[in-house]
């Protein structure tokens, strides 16, 4: 019988599909066997002999070594499409919870602290009739440019190439990398990691940002160098800061835990139960596809067929 290993509990009931026809294993604790930073490398592979699917359930595939996979032989897999829409979503819960100072505000009433309206109380900013940037317009900067006109907001947006169809939905305006900084009052991280966007955001670039902006990442953590950002954040170079991936996760840079204008949240952007259930079901159709000898929907390295 042919062998499954799942290396932490999925939600819903997708697995039992699985189990059906093939011997399934779940790693039992509550943390990765494989940290995503080690990622799936050449020695994970190599000790694996008769692996024929790594099926990613998530978007971005960066911790795999995907062409020695190719090489090898092996069908590598994501879940595209499927979190765009919730992605977006929290991207707009980190915009109003940095400007308007939500999580401060929710500790400041816990701790005992309000005893009653005052004009200059945990003062933020204003998010309707600003200027949005978005660097990485893809599915997830289209799905959060779209929301944007709901606030009345200019959305500019920095990209490889322009974006014509983003463009005419959404009414975006392409812009070159050292405007999208100057002009914008929030800026959106949402690309995908690769040589030109590792590292592209550091206290450089910050020092380019209005110092009332605030900056989201929901992309990539190697996107923004941590302790630069937390230098900008500490100096009052830019405003506020909200932060759902990390430039070394799960850790995080000490200084940014102290800081109370940063919201850190723990990698939550496809974090609906209606979501992470999708997520789960395409990773697992994906593996049941390649187990029968059928070519995975969602294939990332299609050059593998010229190979197996």
């Amino acid at each position: 019988m042919k062998k499954v290993f799942i290396t932490a509990n999925l939600p819903g009931k997708s697995v039992e599909l699985l189990k059906e026809t093939f011997h399934v294993e779940v790693f039992p604790e509550d943390r990765s066997p494989t940290m995503v930073a080690d990622g799936i490398d050449k020695h994970i592979i190599n000790s694996s002999p008769n692996l024929s699917v790594i099926s990613n359930c998530g978007v971005g595939y960066e911790n795999i070594d995907v062409p020695y996979a190719t090489q090898q032989g092996i069908f590598v897999t994501n879940t595209p499409g499927v979190l765009t829409e919730t992605t977006a979503d929290l991207v707009w819960g980190l915009i109003f919870s940095v400007a308007r100072r939500l999580v401060e505000g929710d500790s400041f009433v816990r701790e005992g602290k309000f005893v009653g309206w005052r004009p200059t109380l945990l003062l933020g900013v204003n998010v309707h009739r600003k200027t949005l940037g978005i660097y990485g317009m893809g599915r997830i900067g289209r799905a959060v440019a779209r929301r944007a006109k709901g606030f009345d907001m200019l959305v500019i947006y920095h990209n490889r190439k322009k974006n014509d169809e983003a463009e005419r939905e959404t009414g975006a305006k392409h812009v070159d990398f050292p405007t999208l900084l100057r002009e914008s009052d929030f800026v959106v991280i949402t690309a995908p990691l690769n040589e030109e966007s590792r590292g592209r955001f550091g206290l450089q670039e910050f020092r380019q940002m209005k110092g009332s902006s605030v900056l989201v990442n929901v992309g990539r953590g190697q996107i923004v160098k941590e302790k630069e950002l937390s230098l900008a954040l500490k100096n009052g170079i830019i405003w506020g800061a909200g932060l759902d991936v990390y430039e070394r996760e799960p850790l995080i840079e000490d200084e940014l835990l102290n800081l109370k204008n940063v919201v850190l949240l723990p990698h939550l952007g496809s974090a609906s139960r209606e979501t992470r259930e999708r997520m789960a079901e395409m990773a697992v159709e994906s593996v049941i596809q390649a187990l029968n000898g059928k070519t995975p929907r969602n294939l990332v390295n299609p050059e593998v067929l010229d190979i197996r």
